[in-house]
């Protein structure tokens, strides 16, 4: 896993230059969380659905929503600035829609953490804490395991457990593996796979897309499969190793794929299909764009919780070609798939209930640089201050919250980690702020471990 090649010591950061530097709060106590504690419960309970736009990789925060365009070349980059509908406020040149629909989006400027490793970062960014590491040291190449902590859907599965078909959590379009790496972070970890999310494996951008595991075998009616299903139930009541973990896993998972095969809903919900070719052509023939569109598909059907992952692992790890990545695929894809879904979700009156989170696991160094062997520069990984976007179920557009130092290396005002997009999304989703899960050794964890981003709501920043 490639490194950070560029670094401030104290007295650097110190140079950087603003007064306001001084009382700049960046939340590594503890690994990863800010200041423990709830200011509010501000947003509670307005969001029946949450969508996580993964950016696997890292965008750049200086090629995206916090370019620099005064600061040295090395720093800047290649791309020009652009206004938004905020006064005052510019995004990349490559971000057009999004631009003109700021009104209705938030950028947070402040997030950061300490990971720079990719897969300890994902597991950070989707769970909100740190990545449990293995007896007898740390492992830059942990992988996905049953330690784990429990995603945003799996942790909401334990919460608030369904039987109505509707699965809690949805992620696609692809799980993240590299070779013999598997992205920590991405099920329910310690608390069993009877909580994992549904995972989809599928381009729905592919002519002949289609959800294979929810369509009936020919001649097969529900009404027959309910039949089956009653026998299956009797025999596994039948059984005598029902006890055994195993077992027990495996009927779980049983019941929810019966769930699954009779509920019409999500039957129709991956029939993409079934929307008009302009529609499809709104949101962009890509895999970026189409799985955009399939996640308004299952919010519609009632799904609380859908990850839609921007491409498979490190597509946005610009090591090298930074600028011709972003320009030529990334950010239009983005851009355009976005646009549609916002204007989407504002037409349909679902923005209101749909809490929108697109961010990465880290973002960008800010000094270029070229890689060993390499001719064409890129940003290597940076923790340390990256941008998300949030929008609906209550958030102000239409704001930027916080602000970097000249150089978008770190924060001058109030950080915000992943702990608190975790407390945010739960609180959105109306959890309790003292609702707690229990891992194997019976240690409870609070589900909002972190503190509401209440800018977000209250357009105050803090």
């Amino acid at each position: 896993m490639h490194q950070p090649s560029y670094a401030l010591d104290r007295r650097g950061f110190l140079r950087l230059g603003t007064a306001s530097v001084v009382g700049a709060t960046i939340p590594w106590s503890n690994g990863i969380g800010s200041d423990i504690g709830l200011e509010s419960e501000t947003g509670k309970g307005k969001a029946k659905s949450v969508l996580i736009v993964l950016l696997s990789g890292g965008p750049s925060q200086l090629d995206t929503l916090d370019p620099k365009p005064d600061a040295p070349a090395e720093v800047r980059g290649e791309f020009k600035t652009i206004g938004t509908k905020i006064p005052g406020v510019a995004v990349c040149e490559h971000l057009p829609n999004l631009a003109q629909q700021m009104d209705r989006w938030a950028i947070v400027r402040t997030l950061a953490h300490r990971e720079q490793n990719h897969l300890l970062a994902t597991h950070v960014a989707l769970t909100g804490r740190p990545c449990p590491m293995p007896r007898g040291g740390s492992d830059l190449d942990r992988v996905e395991s049953r330690s784990d902590f429990p995603n945003f859907a799996s942790a909401l599965n334990y919460i608030r457990p369904r039987s109505d078909g509707i699965p809690s959590g949805v992620s696609l379009p692809n799980y993240l593996i590299e070779g013999p790496l598997t992205w920590p972070g991405q099920h329910s970890g310690f608390l069993g796979p009877k909580f994992d999310p549904w995972q989809i494996q599928g381009d729905p951008n592919e002519k002949d897309f289609r959800m294979e595991a929810l369509r009936l075998r020919d001649g097969m009616t529900t009404d027959r499969l309910q039949s089956r299903r009653i026998l299956l139930d009797q025999f596994n009541r039948d059984r005598n190793n029902l006890s055994n973990q195993e077992s027990i896993a495996f009927r779980d998972q049983q019941q929810v794929a019966f769930n699954l095969l009779t509920s019409g809903k999500m039957v129709d919900a991956f029939d993409i299909n079934r929307e008009a070719d302009a529609v499809r052509d709104r949101y962009g023939r890509n895999k970026f764009g189409q799985s955009l569109l399939l996640s308004r598909r299952l919010i519609e059907a009632g799904v609380p919780i859908v990850q839609a992952t921007m491409g498979i692992v490190q597509t946005w790890d610009t090591h090298t070609d930074n600028w011709g990545k972003l320009k030529n695929t990334l950010l239009p894809q983005l851009d355009q798939g976005l646009a549609a879904l916002m204007d989407d979700l504002v037409a349909s009156g679902l923005l209101d209930q749909t809490l929108i989170v697109v961010m990465g696991e880290f973002g960008r160094t800010p000094k270029i640089s070229t890689l060993p062997g390499q001719t064409i520069p890129g940003r290597d990984h940076w923790a340390a201050a990256y941008s998300g976007l949030f929008a609906g179920a209550g958030v102000m557009g239409g704001q930027v919250i916080g602000q970097t130092d000249s150089i978008a290396a770190y924060p001058v005002t109030r950080a915000w980690s992943p702990a608190d997009i975790c407390s945010t999304v739960f609180n959105a989703m109306g959890v309790e702020h003292n609702v707690t899960i229990v891992d194997p050794l019976q240690r409870p964890h609070h589900l909002l471990n972190g503190t509401i981003i209440n800018p977000l709501y209250t357009g105050r920043s803090s």
